[in-house]
């Protein structure tokens, strides 16, 4: 299916309803249960705080055990799997693009027309109402990673993916090892630092304040983490995204078994052992320095650098079960996944619509729920609002129309003419 733009060239449309896979969006739809139940801890504005200065620590039995499940399981751990997905998705269009005969420069200048209104988008959404928006920050990686290796050969991006590996893992371990080496391991970090869910104010009553808050909150995670996190080899699961696309990994799961099955199990162990430590330093059941608990102590950072493995096991999980759903008779549950595949055609939209039903809800400048929540309570909250989006995704499916956000972004990246099929 193409179309001829204004200047003459081959160029089709984006992605039509026949050409999706399962694995891709069923991963995107759990994916944003694991994104809105992560984000629930800044939420709990009026909650005590420890030495992390991210999830509570006070409450019952039942929030503890959900504080744990959470930084062991979700806490930097959704992200890299969004990370490649982003990256898969981005190679997915460009090959779209190319193999309908439009011209590898005129692919990557719809890439980055999408990735600069991402940011635009992801701005918006942190000033009016989450700081913690990815949109932007994924939008400056994609833009600066979509011109330089999109049109690289297989080699270089393993070459680079082995790079970005190297960075990770210098990045994660000099720190500790230069504290460790000096004896003061134990002391890395900062307890006493501003606790992390400030920079999203959701405690400050009056919207404005709270809008320039998150707003400089945004600019800062969209233009100063996002070229640091490049530096650091924050690029290697967007590489990955882009490799595995080349080879339809997520399409055609059943050639790629046994490659599948070994990065869910190891992927999965890895990220869950690397934040054991810290989940139970929380709980109280390991005694830690608080300075190691801290947003840059050493259990962080074991943390942060085993979550990139736990995405892969994630995303490899998730196309393992579309494998074998798909090859099964009867398929049962076929309306519940179908439902979480819609939420998946409409990520864009269905995060959006997270914020929206979050932020005047919990936040003081709203009605203030989040005062009156714990861990547990607020876990309750997020996955109905996750139902919520489910529910309307699937009515969208069931009538045969886009989300709201992924037709406005079609738009601004096809045109009025290009974006339809003649």
């Amino acid at each position: 299916m193409t179309t001829t733009t204004t200047q003459g060239r081959l160029r089709r449309g984006g992605v039509q309803p026949g050409e999706r896979a399962l694995a891709p969006d069923l991963a995107r739809g759990i994916m944003l249960l694991g994104i809105v139940l992560s984000n629930t801890a800044f939420h709990l504005w009026a909650a005590r705080r420890g030495p992390s200065g991210w999830q509570p620590v006070d409450g019952s039995w039942l929030d503890h055990a959900v504080q744990f499940t959470m930084i062991t399981v979700l806490d930097l751990r959704v992200y890299p799997l969004f990370a490649f997905l982003f990256g898969y998705g981005m190679m997915q269009l460009y090959l779209r693009q190319t193999t309908a005969g439009t011209a590898e420069r005129d692919a990557v200048r719809i890439l980055r027309r999408r990735s600069l209104w991402l940011i635009v988008i992801g701005l918006a959404h942190s000033g009016l109402l989450m700081a913690g928006d990815i949109i932007g920050f994924y939008g400056v990686l994609s833009l600066v990673l979509g011109l330089a290796f999109l049109r690289r050969g297989e080699r270089a991006l393993k070459w680079w993916i082995g790079i970005g590996v190297a960075l990770l893992l210098f990045s994660s371990a000099e720190p500790v090892v230069s504290a460790l080496l000096r004896g003061e391991l134990g002391t890395l970090g900062n307890a006493g630092a501003e606790p992390g869910f400030k920079a999203y104010a959701p405690d400050e009553e009056s919207w404005l304040t709270a809008a320039g808050i998150r707003l400089e909150t945004g600019l800062f995670v969209t233009f100063v983490a996002a070229p640091l996190s490049l530096v650091g080899g924050g690029f290697v699961l967007f590489l990955l995204g882009f490799l595995a696309a080349r080879h339809r990994v997520l399409e055609e799961p059943g050639r790629r078994r046994t490659l599948l099955r070994w990065t869910a199990v190891i992927g999965i162990a890895v990220g869950w052992l690397g934040a054991l430590p810290a989940a139970l330093a929380h709980v109280g059941a390991l005694d830690v320095p608080a300075d190691a608990q801290s947003e840059s102590g050493a259990l962080t950072i074991l943390r942060d650098a085993t979550g990139n493995a736990a995405g892969l096991g994630y995303v490899a999980a998730v196309a393992l079960f579309a494998h074998w759903w798909t090859t099964r008779e009867p398929r049962r549950g076929a309306t519940a996944v179908k439902a979480v595949t819609a939420v998946g055609k409409r990520s864009l939209s269905c995060y959006l619509a997270h914020s929206l039903l979050f932020a005047p809800v919990l936040a003081a400048w709203g009605l203030g729920l989040g005062e009156h929540l714990g861990s547990a309570t607020m876990a309750l909250f997020a996955v109905a609002v996750w139902l919520v989006t489910v529910a309307g995704a699937h009515a969208l499916e069931r009538a045969g129309r886009r989300g709201p956000a992924e037709a406005v972004l079609r738009r601004l990246m096809y045109g009025s003419v290009a974006g339809r099929a003649r």
